[in-house]
């Protein structure tokens, strides 16, 4: 159906570059026409439901994440309602991704550091969501802030051009992207299944490897490692330190900044690997925070799920390569294999084992480098055996990287067509009222939300205002 879709047949200037032109038939007003401010507070503790603006979701907050809340500081919060519409609104220049728009689906309370809004009558919740949901996409709302770190309010956009179609209109796009994004959503749903099942088939291989060596024929000894079991006869057991060269805490420098090096954050750690962001930090760091090639970073405060993961740096000095305060640098001593030693850190029974030893204070948890280094782990007793047990992981996890990679790049375009495809139906690039008209029944008027993409190797901040 998606494909029937055609232009409409006479367009007008909206006004606005982003928006371009709109049907001639929909109206524009400005957005003061279509939307109005909240100004609901939560004067004498009417609501005490805690709602909160993630990864571009409205979610009640869980009570333990009520960290550094006291109930009078409810009192400054704004009351929401089913339908209302809220943006984050702080900070744009520094946001590494759009979502910041969430509908309310519950009543309760949201930190006034947001921006609630309802629509005006003529207007549908469902569409005047997806109407800023395509301005935040676009980037167009970068160009309404203020300010050093460019915070919006609504005195800044209240004038820009909305597109608004007849009511009966914007219920059959409503309904055309429900339907829409329920089909593009299954379909990406069943690619991260794959892409789970592929992930549980490495590990077991690098498990093995790591765990029990090449040989299955070699004769085993109880290692007296808790996580583990037994390990080949030859191997030694010895706590983690005794491997490396140093272990040293990043930067604790404000990394706002526009200077040359680089500076990774725990969200750079992705699937054992550490992925160098595109733009610079800091003007200069000691010497000795500068990353040399194959450092490996392990992640020593983050949520319980995600703490102590380990990323190896492929590049050397000469990239100025810092790193946060809340990773630890591992360099590994010569005669052991950095690569080796990485497999193992992200082995699926140690990485449990090490998270089960972090410090867990409401949602955070923190893993001590002291006692991270205090960690016993097998040890093949000659850097030829640990050679060959990277060039076995490499051997036989190679073909189900390159199947990941290309399931993701799958997600990825999929998600780039459904962003494509909101802008242009509610910006009226693209007719749906017919294709509307011959969808079922059943099609709700509910959208379907998503979690953007997001998986386990996301960095897990979530997008609070204040706390």
């Amino acid at each position: 159906m998606i494909a029937d879709l055609r232009p409409y047949s006479e367009y007008k200037d909206s006004g606005t570059p982003w928006l371009g032109r709109v049907p001639g038939h929909w109206e524009t007003r400005p957005v003061f026409g279509a939307f109005a401010p909240n100004h609901d507070r939560n004067h004498g503790m009417k609501e005490k439901t805690v709602l909160s603006l993630s990864y571009g979701r409205i979610i009640i907050k869980p009570r333990e994440k009520l960290h550094g809340l006291v109930p009078e500081s409810f009192e400054t919060y704004q009351i929401v309602n089913p339908g209302d519409i809220v943006l984050r609104t702080t900070d744009l220049q520094n946001d590494h991704t759009s979502l910041r728009v969430g509908m309310v689906r519950d009543r309760g309370i949201i930190t006034s550091a947001y921006l609630a809004l309802r629509t005006i009558a003529g207007v549908m919740p469902e569409f005047g969501f997806q109407f800023l949901n395509v301005w935040d996409s676009s980037k167009a709302i970068y160009g309404y802030g203020s300010g050093l770190r460019q915070n919006l309010d609504f005195s800044h956009f209240k004038r820009m051009p909305v597109a608004v179609p007849p009511p009966e209109e914007q219920a059959a796009i409503v309904r055309f992207l429900n339907w829409a994004n329920g089909r593009l959503e299954r379909a990406i749903r069943a690619k991260r299944k794959v892409i789970a099942l592929l992930n549980e088939q490495k590990q077991a291989i690098i498990h093995g490897a790591v765990t029990r060596g090449l040989d299955p024929s070699i004769p085993l000894k109880p290692s007296g490692i808790p996580w583990l079991g037994d390990i080949p006869q030859h191997w030694e057991v010895r706590p983690l330190k005794q491997l490396l060269v140093r272990m040293d805490y990043g930067t604790s420098e404000n990394v706002r900044g526009d200077g040359r090096i680089r500076v990774l954050t725990m969200g750079h750690i992705r699937d054992g690997k550490v992925v160098v962001p595109e733009k610079g930090g800091l003007a200069a760091v000691p010497p000795g925070l500068l990353l040399e090639k194959n450092d490996l970073l392990f992640n020593r405060t983050n949520s319980p799920e995600l703490v102590g993961k380990v990323g190896i740096f492929s590049g050397d000095a000469e990239d100025e390569i810092t790193f946060a305060s809340y990773l630890v640098r591992l360099r590994t001593r010569s005669e052991y294999n950095a690569i080796w030693l990485s497999y193992l850190l992200n082995s699926t029974a140690f990485w449990s084992y090490a998270r089960s030893h972090a410090l867990v204070s409401l949602h955070q948890a923190n893993l001590n480098s002291k006692r991270y280094g205090q960690m016993v782990i097998p040890i093949p007793s000659s850097r030829a055996e640990q050679d060959s047990i990277v060039e076995r992981i490499r051997s036989q996890t190679g073909d189900i990287e390159r199947a990941v990679d290309r399931l993701e790049r799958e997600i990825q375009l999929l998600h780039e067509c459904r962003i494509r495809l909101v802008a242009d139906v509610v910006t009226g690039k693209l007719d749906v009222r017919e294709v509307a008209a011959r969808l079922p029944d059943g099609t709700s008027l509910d959208l379907v939300e998503d979690d953007a993409g997001l998986d386990d190797e996301t960095e897990q901040v979530e997008e609070e205002g204040t706390t």
